[in-house]
């Protein structure tokens, strides 16, 4: 069995993120290992192939930078977490993760898995594709509706 030492944990900053990030500070105060943050602002229009419609006005991504930076350290304060790293990238979420777990040396990524209906269900989730692509072992924290 590996023993993580650089765990990955990307976060949509939804109200649920605190469950997956104490999974993940779980996992790495039995391992002994580091925890990286990973939030992607991926607003951007995308058609099916995964192509831009149309580009953002700067300011607005700067906007959304800032904003996802903030949230992203509210969380880590409100949980009492050490990291190593606390990154915003801005891209295609699915793309960006396995991308940064790659740069990082990161031996896994820990995300939340929801529960998909209808159409989000005929067109896969992030955490399908990550599970499938990633350059290393994969935890989805499963979110549940309360």
């Amino acid at each position: 069995m590996s023993v993580y030492k650089h765990i990955l944990v990307a976060t949509d900053l939804a109200e649920e993120s605190a469950q997956v990030l104490e999974r993940a500070k779980t996992v790495a105060r039995a391992t002994d290992g580091r925890i990286s943050l990973l939030h992607v602002v991926e607003y951007v229009p995308v058609d099916p192939a995964g192509e831009a419609l149309l580009p953002p006005p700067v300011d607005m991504e700067e906007e959304l930078i800032d904003s996802a930076r903030e949230r992203l350290q509210k969380l880590v304060d409100s949980l009492d977490l050490k990291v190593d790293k606390c990154l915003v990238k801005v891209g295609q979420t699915k793309a960006e993760i396995k991308r940064i777990a790659g740069d990082i040396g990161a031996d896994l990524i820990v995300l939340g898995s929801r529960e998909r209906h209808g159409l989000a269900l005929l067109m896969g989730g992030t955490e399908r594709s990550v599970v499938h692509n990633a350059p290393c072992d994969v935890l989805t924290v499963r979110l549940r509706d309360d």
